[in-house]
């Protein structure tokens, strides 16, 4: 009896302990961004892991509530030591970083020839990059009060827009011939 009771209470304790890890990895992040930041860094490096992408929404939440021209550094160094503790891949903390806070769009990065691969699958193309735009509102217009750099995404959308466009139809006349 006494042994059950023993195992029972051991038992209970390592319950308690794995509920205080998921009390602490799900928590929300508080204060200003460097704090959130620190925390969720923290967090992460403390077996968190899982959490990065929830604690990057957050964070940037927390920026859009505190605009700052100095958010595109501050999630460009936080990107940096999530990539230093090996918690995402150095092109994962690239590819995060201009999705929110760069000019030119990721969805549309690669090596294309655009007749053959690029216009049979132009609609998703530009679907994604619209998708990538309203991120890039958030990282850059709401988050960093980047208006120029966002207008600069948005007329680069426009003009992909139209040069997809005259290249696909360019391409569709040369295939009737």
């Amino acid at each position: 009896m006494y042994r059950i009771v023993i195992l029972a209470a051991a038992l209970l304790g390592l319950g308690a302990c794995a509920n205080q890890t998921a009390d602490y990895c799900s928590a929300r992040l508080g204060g200003n961004l460097d704090a959130a930041m620190m925390e969720a860094s923290d967090r992460l490096a403390n077996g968190c892991e899982y959490q990065f992408d929830g604690y990057f929404q957050e964070l940037l939440a927390i920026a859009e509530a505190n605009p700052d021209a100095r958010n595109r550094m501050r999630f460009s160094d936080f990107l940096m030591r999530a990539n230093d503790m090996d918690v995402i891949s150095r092109r994962q903390a690239q590819s995060l970083y201009n999705r929110y806070f760069g000019v030119k769009f990721v969805s549309l990065q690669g090596d294309y020839n655009t007749c053959s691969q690029t216009c049979p699958q132009r609609a998703r193309v530009l679907s994604n990059m619209q998708a990538e735009l309203h991120d890039k509102e958030l990282g850059l217009l709401r988050a960093s009060n980047d208006q120029q750099s966002f207008y600069r995404a948005d007329n680069l959308l426009k003009e992909t827009e139209l040069v997809l466009e005259a290249t696909c139809s360019a391409c569709e006349a040369g295939s009737r011939r």
